[in-house]
């Protein structure tokens, strides 16, 4: 398969076109250009015009000029109503060449909405018959971890991606919602609970997010669920988990503290904190006194811990 770098070394010369002429790219992975960014660029060309020619195809299907590079060029250029813009025109590409393009082109940015490049990982995959994320990511430029991120998205029905592609940007839902939701829809726990409904349990949770009093403050409060089902399910309470997962899915006053089982919660602490004492164990064990032996700060941390613990192993009526 042709690169997409290939594609653009094909060119057959640079022009100018009527800018009504031209056409956006489908497979843009960026949909969503916000006007307030373009507005620099906007000032750029209307003082010294397009510097750099947009690169354009000639589909022959339908005959008409698509856009390969430079679409926030060609919607300055209308904003301005300018006539015409220059192009550099070359060879028309396959779905596959224009999607890898597209991606060679622009990468990804940080202020890119993921959802967009999501549908087209979503239509590359299904051109390609491949969904190694290795290869994926190799292919399209993008880290392992975005196409990742994108599959969680493509997992979503139509109706919630709508809700991450509004043209508005204050209605637009930001994908890490979604992303972060994700772990807690498809937990094998939550997927069996008898009352559990994926649809109805995503539109609770936008409520949750977006109605006040909100309950759900923060897309990484899915986190802290994804916890509490581990614990729970870790002393062996998970039913009882299910029925305040239920309450706080069916009540929006129902805060999140709720799903919290104390006892659940203090066996997780009480790994962590054997698993920094066994480290700590570790670390005293292989200490060189002879080495340290003039760093009185040490010992005295040492003693000071020392003192602290059988304090604690009295209060627990432990100390042997």
């Amino acid at each position: 398969m042709a690169k997409g770098k290939n594609i653009i070394e094909s060119s057959i010369g640079v022009k100018h076109v009527k800018t009504g002429d031209l056409n956006p790219n489908p497979h843009n992975p960026r949909m969503l250009f916000d006007r307030l960014p373009l507005q620099t660029l906007k000032e750029s060309i209307k003082r010294v015009g397009i510097l750099v020619p947009l690169t354009v195809y000639r589909e022959a299907s339908k005959g008409r000029l698509v856009i390969l590079d430079g679409q926030r060029r060609w919607i300055c250029a209308k904003d301005l109503a300018l006539e015409s813009v220059p192009v550099n025109q070359v060879a028309e590409p396959t779905v596959v060449q224009n999607i890898v393009t597209m991606f060679q082109i622009h990468k990804l940015r940080e202020d890119w909405e993921l959802m967009p490049t999501a549908l087209k990982v979503e239509l590359l995959m299904k051109e390609t018959g491949d969904r190694n994320d290795s290869r994926l990511a190799e292919l399209t430029g993008l880290d392992i971890a975005v196409i990742a991120r994108c599959k969680k998205l493509i997992y979503y029905p139509k109706e919630f991606q709508d809700l991450m592609l509004d043209p508005e940007p204050v209605k637009r839902i930001k994908a890490d919602f979604f992303i972060e939701m994700y772990s807690v829809i498809r937990d094998r726990e939550v997927t069996k609970f008898p009352w559990f409904s994926e649809k109805k349990f995503i539109k609770a949770m936008l409520e949750k997010y977006l109605v006040e009093p909100r309950t759900i403050k923060a897309v990484t409060d899915f986190r802290l669920i994804k916890q509490h089902i581990a614990n729970a399910k870790r002393i062996g309470r998970i039913k009882e988990f299910s029925r305040r997962l239920k309450q706080f899915f069916e009540s929006h006053q129902t805060p999140l503290s709720y799903l919290e089982i104390e006892e659940a919660s203090i066996h997780a602490e009480t790994r962590a904190i054997v698993k920094r004492m066994n480290a700590l164990e570790s670390e005293m064990v292989n200490l060189d006194v002879q080495q340290y032996y003039g760093e009185e700060e040490l010992w005295e941390a040492i003693e000071r811990l020392l003192e602290i613990l059988e304090k604690k192993l009295r209060e627990a009526d432990k100390h042997r």
